[in-house]
């Protein structure tokens, strides 16, 4: 994963706290919700990252 990416993840991961933090001291259920769904989007991102980097690893272990 590039620096670049893993920045950009965790920043709209902290985003999604914060919606989600500011959603519920609103009680703005819609705020709270988007909150969790750009968590959930940064996660998967993240984990999308992580199966590239492993599959690059793998493919390298097979070139020595």
């Amino acid at each position: 994963m590039g620096a670049g990416d893993k920045i950009r993840n965790k920043a709209e991961e902290a985003k999604g706290k914060v919606k989600e933090g500011a959603g519920r001291t609103t009680d703005d259920e819609r705020l709270e919700a988007e909150g969790r769904a750009d968590q959930t989007k940064s996660h998967l991102k993240q984990a999308g990252e992580k199966v590239k980097d492993s599959a690059g690893k793998v493919k390298d272990a097979f070139k020595s």
